[in-house]
């Protein structure tokens, strides 16, 4: 079954995934029998051992046999999976999907400054957004908990700034999510984006949020200052 990806294996896999979840699978190696995993999912041994080798080849889990049975661990890539899954549920019976990320402020490089400010960004902005962003992003580095509720944000359907290219070079597309910042004192400002740009020297712990004004003078942020970003799905 060589060729076997994560947007390839089907609902049942899926299921699968969801009780190896349930049995602690996002906390490290959980030890699973084929015989108990059928139990769980009212399907024949020879079943539950085929939807594991299929997630395994999806890299959607990593598993050790051994004699009396086999250590599963779900990876970043099945947690991800499990998130798109939680978020389409959430679509269904919530009004609107949203994250709640916490972090603090950081200095940034002076990058967002250059790249917000080129024509073919800019226009965008105006259009898709509906105003001309600060020339300069709020940089924000995320606790250790909030680096992975950021991994939801992979579910969420972006605004997408398309890429564009001048006579010099090629510039890659961004991605736009609504949010509301807010500080300590509980003062927010509800008309700002997150944006996750495709090409970024950034890692997961880093997170950039634009906005029509200076995010750091309208709230009061100083560096090190925390703060919370409730970020919500364009409906």
């Amino acid at each position: 079954m060589a060729g076997i990806t994560a947007s390839s294996v089907g609902h049942a896999e899926l299921a699968t995934l969801k009780a190896l979840a349930l049995q602690g699978g996002l906390d490290g190696d959980q030890k699973v029998s084929c015989s108990a995993l059928a139990d769980r999912l009212d399907a024949s041994t020879q079943t539950a051992s085929r939807r594991l080798q299929r997630l395994e080849e999806a890299d959607l889990i990593e598993r050790e046999i051994v004699s009396d049975g086999q250590w599963v661990t779900v990876t970043d890539a099945g947690q991800r999976a499990l998130q798109r899954e939680y978020a389409d549920y959430r679509r269904i019976f919530e009004r609107d999907a949203s994250v709640e990320l916490h972090g603090s402020i950081t200095s940034g490089m002076g990058e967002g400054r250059h790249y917000i400010s080129l024509p073919g960004y800019m226009r965008q902005f105006e259009e898709t957004l509906g105003y001309e962003p600060f020339l300069g992003t709020l940089n924000v580095e995320l606790s250790e908990e909030s680096v992975r509720e950021r991994g939801h944000l992979s579910s969420f359907e972006p605004i997408t700034i398309e890429g564009w290219e001048d006579d010099e070079r090629t510039y890659g597309p961004a991605y736009c999510y609504p949010a509301t910042v807010e500080n300590s004192d509980g003062e927010a400002f509800a008309d700002a984006h997150v944006i996750t740009p495709e090409r970024t020297h950034h890692g997961d712990d880093q997170l950039e949020v634009i906005a029509p004004v200076k995010l750091r003078e309208e709230l009061g942020l100083d560096d090190g200052a925390p703060l919370t970003i409730d970020v919500t799905e364009q409906r």
